[in-house]
């Protein structure tokens, strides 16, 4: 959430940096100088009110102490006081209207963030490793897994409907492989202390992270003790979590934590569940858009000051797990209008997919500075101060595991179908240097 102060003394500003991301600052911000104007001659004229008031208490008690008639006095006292009562109401409710558009209102970019308004507006920044090639036509991850029997989506539709893959031998175990491989990097080369979050949240925490209220549509919600209700806590208040951003981000909400703490750095590898709502016709074929998948993601909590090496460094992090499973990739900076609603500034990682011929994300890393902090009252209190101030997250995915298993299959297949398997991940697979056909699928009753 951005800072009311900052906005009302830099509204033009504001109004530029939501163009910017392609909004329209007249509906987001509606008439939020009328209700500031509003608000404010409200509270000048309580306390002149105010000051009236306690001018006529003195003159009642002197009144008083000289024996003479102050009902009058009293009378307007009285008259002052109910004043007083309703513009502080005015401004209370003023109050409430101007969060509740601060609420809507996105995070602004950088100014290093290029203007734009879509994925097409991106800046490459970076590119490692050569697009990787064959001496035969390179098959989709789609074919590849389904011919192996390792990835099997009929199936996982009968169980669960669209969208959705069983795993079966190598395969799964490749999942796992993949996991594990990448909390061992981060936690004992990048210094990442792992987390094992609830894979469920309250709604708090979502507001906390930016998901609530705009975006529900988008979230599971556990709705057997009633529909959501922006501001009602339900009974069963339950969320599924859309990536563990949102539970690791919320470890620290309402506390404040000491300068010397800072930076703190998480890792955590949980599913992810996600509604994708508004893609229907988007990337139906394979692992691409799921409902369910996994990730290790990254998160940071770090002091202002310090929150854009952080963000470069993070963004580093999850770049050290492509290069060391071999898969090229490149480093796009965002345009404003293609950033997340919470983010300041983005990088994503879009790693080489030689199936289908184009570079697909596979990491979003951002610095979100105060705007997820302030929604989620997350303070730190610099050394030597006598005040807390908010500090800044970041996070990052490092990666999401599922598109990392998919552009493996892509960039290691070979000639015959069967998979190689990177050199980091081998001792990771049991030994296994290569993904062949599982031969337990085809036997009597496993036919698809």
């Amino acid at each position: 959430m951005i800072d009311l102060g900052f906005v009302r003394a830099n509204l033009p500003l504001v109004e530029e940096k939501l163009r910017q991301r392609g909004a329209d600052p007249a509906a987001l911000l509606g008439d939020f100088a009328e209700i500031d104007r509003e608000r404010r001659d409200a509270v000048t004229r309580v306390e002149t009110l105010k000051a009236q008031r306690n001018k006529l208490t003195d003159e009642i008690a002197g009144m008083r102490r000289s024996g003479g008639d102050a009902s009058v006095l009293m009378e307007q006292t009285k008259s002052l006081k109910g004043e007083v009562e309703a513009l502080e109401a005015t401004a209370i409710a003023a109050d409430e209207r101007l969060r509740d558009v601060l609420q809507t209102l996105p995070n602004l970019p950088q100014d290093s963030v290029p203007a734009g308004k879509s994925e097409h507006d991106n800046v490459e920044v970076k590119v490692w490793g050569e697009r990787t090639e064959f001496p035969f036509a390179a098959k989709p991850h789609w074919e590849l897994g389904e011919a192996l029997g390792i990835l099997d989506f009929n199936r996982a539709a009968k169980i669960a409907g669209s969208r959705f893959v069983v795993h079966f031998g190598q395969g799964a175990r490749l999942e796992r492989a993949l996991a594990n491989f990448m909390i061992d990097l981060h936690t004992r080369e990048h210094g990442y202390t792992e987390v094992l979050p609830p894979f469920m949240v309250n709604s708090k925490s979502l507001f906390g992270t930016g998901q609530l209220p705009k975006f529900a549509e988008d979230l599971f919600h556990c709705d057997d003790k009633g529909a959501y209700e922006p501001g009602k806590l339900q009974e069963s208040d339950h969320w599924l979590i859309p990536t563990a951003e949102v539970p690791v981000t919320n470890i620290f909400r309402d506390e404040t934590l000491d300068e010397g703490q800072l930076p703190i750095s998480f890792c955590a590898y949980t599913p992810c569940f996600r509604s994708e709502a508004g893609s229907y016709g988007k990337d139906v074929r394979g692992m691409i858009r799921q409902h369910q998948f996994q990730k290790v993601e990254l998160v940071k909590f770090v002091r202002p000051e310090d929150s854009d090496a952080e963000h470069e460094l993070l963004t580093s992090h999850a770049e050290t797990v492509l290069e060391k499973l071999g898969l090229p990739y490149r480093r796009m900076l965002l345009c404003a209008g293609d950033m997340g609603f919470s983010a300041a500034k983005t990088y994503d990682l879009e790693v080489w997919l030689p199936g289908q011929q184009l570079y697909r994300e596979i990491s979003s890393c951002s610095n979100f500075e105060a705007f997820q902090a302030r929604r989620a009252n997350i303070r730190y209190k610099p050394t030597g101060a006598k005040k807390s101030e908010l500090l800044h997250t970041l996070n990052g995915s490092g990666l999401a595991v599922g598109r990392t298993y998919l552009a493996i299959l892509e960039n290691y297949q070979q000639a015959d179908g069967s998979i190689k398997v990177p050199e980091v991940l081998v001792p990771y697979m049991n030994g296994d240097t290569v993904i062949g056909v599982q031969t337990h699928l085809h036997k009597k009753g496993m036919s698809a």
